[in-house]
């Protein structure tokens, strides 16, 4: 775990302006790595005051539930976070326009908004961090992409790396690929349970019961992703060690191969990402609109 005293967050303020799950996981990965103290996060939202309390009571952090108790915190904090839904992202920009400092870091969880259209809303080049993370932060085993407005200086940059490291893995990425990120990774975690629950029904079929065949596929999962770091093989590489010809597992991969099970992930992954545009051109109009 890290020390509060050598982490780059140190005493800097951040504020989470949106409460939901994803906003959960990050404040969460930072408590528990002791990066910050918990009285240095404050959380809004637009109107539901229970679920700040109930972050507060969970992690310790600071919950806005008054206008002026929002407007505090989001002028005074040394970073904002917006976690807010896409679709209500362009106004609630525009609102903080008036708020926000100009050297106020903003860092972004908002799928398919980009750094322009943030700047347009604010009318100014201010910092931004630009970031895909995905809910697997929850328990330190997240992956996030990242990238940088020109206007993020040397320190903004390390504390928004250090924030998505205390969190699992980042990799900096040039901001068109975050779309690509938000295919593979930031959606990543859905597919693999999607894969998970089809196993787990399979087992059952074959007369499992459900608590057999969830923990060990649960553990086949594990398993597998963990074989990938420890021997540092590609993925395919370890499939074919344990595909024996004319064997079990070749009739399962062949089965899978007659459903276009490959081709299906692929353009399930091509389609998250042009969806995460869409989402973004949508933002945008908004945003010309406003």
């Amino acid at each position: 775990m890290s020390d509060t005293n050598t982490s780059s967050l140190g005493g800097n303020t951040l504020c989470f302006y949106g409460a939901g799950s994803m906003a959960e996981a990050i404040l969460r990965g930072l408590v528990e790595a002791k990066l910050t103290d918990p009285k240095n996060i404050t959380v809004m939202n637009r109107q539901n005051a229970e679920r700040l309390l109930q972050l507060q009571q969970q992690y310790g952090v600071v919950p806005a539930t008054t206008d002026e108790l929002k407007t505090s915190a989001l002028t005074n904090a040394d970073v904002v976070i917006l976690g807010m839904k896409p679709k209500d992202s362009a106004a609630a920009i525009s609102a903080l326009k008036p708020l926000l400092r100009p050297d106020q870091l903003i860092i972004s969880v908002i799928a398919g908004l980009s750094i322009s259209t943030i700047h347009q809303l604010l009318g100014r080049g201010q910092p931004v961090v630009r970031t895909m993370p995905n809910t697997s932060s929850t328990i330190g085993l997240g992956a996030t992409g990242i990238s940088f407005s020109e206007t993020v200086n040397d320190n903004q940059r390390k504390l928004a790396l250090d924030m998505f490291n205390a969190v699992g893995l980042s990799a900096v990425v040039e901001e068109p690929l975050i779309e690509a990120v938000n295919g593979v990774s930031g959606s990543g975690p859905a597919y693999v349970y999607y894969l998970m629950e089809a196993m787990i029904d399979a087992g059952v079929q074959l007369g499992l019961t459900p608590e057999a065949a969830k923990d060990l596929t649960v553990q086949t999962v594990r398993g597998a992703a963990e074989m990938v770091i420890t021997t540092g093989e590609n993925p395919g590489e370890l499939r074919r060690k344990v595909t024996s010809p004319n064997g079990t597992t070749q009739a399962a991969i062949e089965t899978l191969d007659q459903f276009a099970f490959q081709e299906g992930m692929n353009k399930a992954i091509l389609r998250c990402a042009e969806r995460a545009r869409e989402m973004g051109d949508a933002i945008r109009a908004e945003a010309v609109k406003g």
